[in-house]
C-alpha cells in the first residue's frame, strides 16, 4: 500500500471519528453550526451593504473585529509556554500536551484571518495581499510582514502537528529531523506574530496613544495569560469527559507560568499609565478618555477598570499556590485572565487610540449587530475547528484510533511526543 493510499485511509478513519457523537457533542456542534450560519448571512448583508452597517466610520475606522483579531494573536503566540518546555526543556508533563496547544494555535491564526478578511471593505481585492499573485509590497509595509508572519506561523504549527499525528496513527514517533527544527523555529515567529501586530499600531505616528516602545512587550505578556488560560479549561475538559490522563503538576505549571506573564503585563501597563499622567502632555487625552472619560464621554471607564480588576485578581489567585492548585479559583482566574485580557486588548487597545480623533471630534463606537453576528459567526468556525481536531487527536493519543495499535497499548501521541529512541533533548 503506498503512502497516498495510507493517508487517504487516515483521512476516511478521520471523517468517521468526527461524524460519531453523543448527544451532547452534536448539540455543541448544531449550535456553532447555528453561530456560523447567522454570520455568514451578516456578513452576506455587509458585503452587498457595504461598512455602513457597523459602527465603524472615519473617526473609528477599526473596530470590534481588529479588537478581535488582535486578541486572538495573543492566544495563537501563547503556544510557545507550552512548546518552550515541551521541546527545549524536555518536561514530560507538558510534552505529553504540548499537541493541544498547537491545535489551540492553528484554530485561533484561522480566527485572525477571518476577522481581518470581515474587516476589509473589498474582499474581492484580498488577492493583493497574496504573495507572488498580488503586489505586497515587501519589506516596506508593516502589513505585509504581518501577513507573512501569520501565514508561517500557521504552516509550520500545522506540518508539526500533522507529522506527529499521523506518525502516532501508524504507531510510530516523529521524525525529530523534521520536528525539531521546525518547533524551534515556531518560537521566534510565535514572538514576531505578536511583535509585527503591535507594530502596527505603534507605527501609526499620528495616533499617540499607540506610540509607545513598551507595546510589543505588552502583547506579549498579556498573550501568554489569555491563551493558556482557555487552553487549561480546555484540558480539564477533556480530563473529565475522555479517559486521557492529564497530569496535575502540568496544569499548575502552566498556572504559575501566568502569573509571571500577568505581572509583567501589570507592570508594564503602570509604567505607561505612569508616564503619560506624570508627563501630563496633550497626548494623555486618549488614556483619560479610557480610564476617567472625557466630560460627559464616559462609556468605557467601567470597562478599563473592569480590566485592571479581573487582572489583579487573576494574578493574586495564580501567583499563591495554595490557590492555583484549588481548582475552583484556578478556574475564576483563567475566567479573570481571559476576560480581562480580553477587554483590554479590544475596547481599550482600539477605542481610545482612535477617539477623540485627529481633529478632536469624540464618536462613540458600540458594535452593530451586524458585528456581533459575524464575529460570533468566526468565533464559532474557530472552535469548529478546534472540536474536530480534538475529536481526531485524542482517539489517536489514546491508542483508540491507529492502524497499528502499539504494544502493550501504549498512547502512540503520548509517545511520539517523548524523546524518541537513541535521540537525547
Amino acid at each position: 500500500m503506498n503512502t497516498l493510499q495510507l493517508f487517504s485511509r487516515f483521512v476516511a478513519g478521520s471523517l468517521r471519528l468526527v461524524l460519531r457523537g453523543n448527544r451532547p457533542y452534536w448539540a455543541w456542534i448544531a449550535g456553532l453550526l447555528i453561530l456560523i450560519a447567522s454570520g455568514v448571512l451578516a456578513y452576506a448583508n455587509q458585503v452587498r451593504t457595504g461598512l455602513i452597517v457597523t459602527a465603524m466610520r472615519d473617526q473609528v475606522s477599526w473596530g470590534f473585529y481588529i479588537g478581535n483579531f488582535t486578541f486572538l494573536v495573543g492566544v495563537a503566540a501563547a503556544a510557545v509556554v507550552l512548546v518552550i518546555p515541551a521541546y527545549v526543556y524536555n518536561w514530560k508533563p507538558i510534552r505529553e500536551i504540548v499537541v493541544y496547544g498547537e491545535l489551540l494555535a492553528l484554530s485561533a491564526i484561522v480566527m485572525c484571518l477571518l476577522f481581518v478578511t470581515v474587516d476589509i471593505g473589498r474582499p474581492d481585492r484580498y488577492w493583493h495581499l497574496v504573495p507572488f499573485v498580488g503586489h505586497l509590497n515587501f519589506p516596506q509595509s508593516l502589513l505585509a510582514w504581518d501577513v507573512l508572519v501569520l501565514n508561517v506561523y500557521f504552516l509550520i504549527n500545522f506540518t508539526v502537528v500533522t507529522h506527529i499525528v499521523y506518525r502516532a496513527y501508524h504507531g510510530h514517533h516523529y521524525n525529530p529531523r523534521i520536528v525539531v527544527p521546525l518547533v524551534l523555529l515556531s518560537i521566534p515567529m510565535a514572538v514576531g506574530i505578536h511583535t509585527v501586530t503591535a507594530f502596527l499600531y505603534n507605527g501609526l505616528a499620528a495616533r499617540p496613544y499607540w506610540n509607545s516602545s513598551i507595546l510589543a512587550p505588552q502583547f506579549l505578556a498579556s498573550a501568554f495569560c489569555s491563551g493558556p488560560a482557555i487552553l487549561l479549561v480546555v484540558l480539564q475538559l477533556l480530563r473529565k469527559f475522555t479517559s486521557f490522563e492529564i497530569q496535575d503538576e502540568a496544569i499548575h505549571k502552566i498556572a504559575e507560568l501566568m502569573a509571571y506573564a500577568m505581572f509583567l503585563n501589570l507592570f508594564l501597563h503602570g509604567a505607561e499609565a505612569f508616564k503619560e499622567y506624570y508627563s501630563n502632555t496633550e497626548h494623555l487625552l486618549y488614556t483619560r478618555y479610557w480610564y476617567q472619560g472625557l466630560g460627559a464621554h464616559r462609556t468605557l471607564v467601567p470597562y478599563a477598570w473592569a480590566a485592571v480588576t479581573l487582572n489583579v485578581v487573576s494574578f493574586a489567585l495564580f501567583i499563591t499556590p495554595r490557590m492555583r492548585r484549588n481548582w475552583i479559583t484556578l478556574n475564576i482566574g483563567c475566567l479573570a485572565t481571559y476576560a480581562g485580557c480580553y477587554i483590554e486588548k479590544g475596547m481599550g487597545l482600539i477605542i481610545p487610540g482612535l477617539t477623540p480623533d485627529t481633529l478632536g471630534e469624540i464618536y462613540q463606537y458600540y458594535p452593530t449587530l451586524t458585528e456581533l453576528r459575524v464575529a460570533a459567526g468566526v468565533f464559532a468556525l474557530g472552535f469548529l475547528v478546534f472540536t474536530l481536531m480534538l475529536k481526531v487527536v485524542v482517539p489517536i493519543s489514546l491508542g483508540e484510533f491507529q492502524r497499528a495499535t502499539a504494544v502493550g497499548g501504549n498512547p502512540a501521541l503520548r509517545q511520539a511526543q517523548g524523546t524518541p529512541s537513541g535521540v537525547e533533548g
